[in-house]
């Protein structure tokens, strides 16, 4: 691709870091922001700038967040006796879609994965830990992707949570074995939230399926 502007040449390169961003895609990006009133690209730019500088993960839950306290975990008319906890912060944001659940959640900040170098270590697990020791929760529902990895990691915190005064359970089969939990639409997760398993029967099912 052959740029009579190096400043869009340069443009072009920025956008097509993005993930399914071509080179094709991202021309197009920049030459629609050519388009544009200079206030209102000083607008789009100013918002991706703040986000990136201003933006921090919520103390509790390390949802995204404005302030150390998410407005889920600060809103008093969410169940707290319920926490979801889920891979990542895209999939609370497909829970949140469905309107199906009024709990809060717990994200892991990926899932166990050896073969990556991501172990216990590296996830929110042990403040998980801390929040269901200190704070009451009654039930955890684990929403992670049902791919290896997530099992993995299913497994794994029901075996660390086992002497804990807490009930473990997990989203249905309604998503299919192998698939990503924010690809699933909205109808199929919700049912998954509404009908979700006790961890043992999970593992009953699993094991027989192997």
């Amino acid at each position: 691709m052959v740029f009579s502007s190096k400043l869009v040449e340069d443009a072009v390169q920025e956008f097509s870091r993005l993930p399914g961003i071509g080179k094709k895609t991202a021309l197009r990006m920049v030459l629609q922001l050519l388009k544009m009133k200079e206030g209102e690209v000083d607008t789009f730019t100013n918002a991706l700038s703040r986000m990136r500088h201003e933006l921090v993960f919520c103390d509790t839950c390390h949802n995204v967040s404005d302030t150390t306290t998410c407005t889920i975990c600060a809103n008093p008319g969410r169940d707290r006796s319920q926490v979801c906890v889920v891979e990542n912060i895209r999939d609370v944001i497909a829970i949140e879609s469905t309107k199906q659940y009024s709990g809060l959640y717990h994200v892991l900040g990926g899932i166990l994965s050896p073969l990556d170098g991501i172990g216990p270590e590296q996830l929110n697990i042990t403040t998980l830990h801390d929040r269901v020791k200190d704070s009451g929760v009654e039930e955890l529902i684990m929403a992670l992707s049902p791919t290896i990895e997530g099992d993995t990691t299913v497994y794994y915190i029901a075996r660390q949570f086992k002497d804990l005064p807490v009930r473990i359970t997990t989203i249905a089969r309604g998503i299919a074995f192998g698939g990503e939990l924010e690809y699933a639409d909205e109808m199929t997760l919700a049912r998954s939230i509404a009908k979700r398993l006790p961890i043992e029967n999970y593992v009953t099912v699993h094991n027989k399926a192997n």
